[in-house]
């Protein structure tokens, strides 16, 4: 009978230290850069007939797609 002995690393519960302070600092950028870049761009040839609808739409999606994206962090 022959028995194998496995070294299992247990985790610790603290994040390391790129999860804990980079990574939502770099979400945050890009969520942020995402949003502006996109709400900037709606307005850039604003047609008439929409109004603040085409900016206000444009806002809502880039906010809705970063929170998918990036929510997680």
């Amino acid at each position: 009978e022959a028995t194998v002995d496995i070294d299992v690393k247990s985790k610790s519960s603290q994040p390391h230290w790129y999860e804990r302070y980079v990574q939502p600092c770099v979400a945050e950028l890009l969520g942020s850069a995402l949003f502006i870049f996109i709400g900037c761009l709606s307005v850039v040839e604003d047609a008439e007939d929409a109004g603040r609808l085409q900016p206000a739409l444009a806002h809502g999606l880039a906010l809705g797609l970063t929170v998918a994206i990036l929510g997680d962090i």
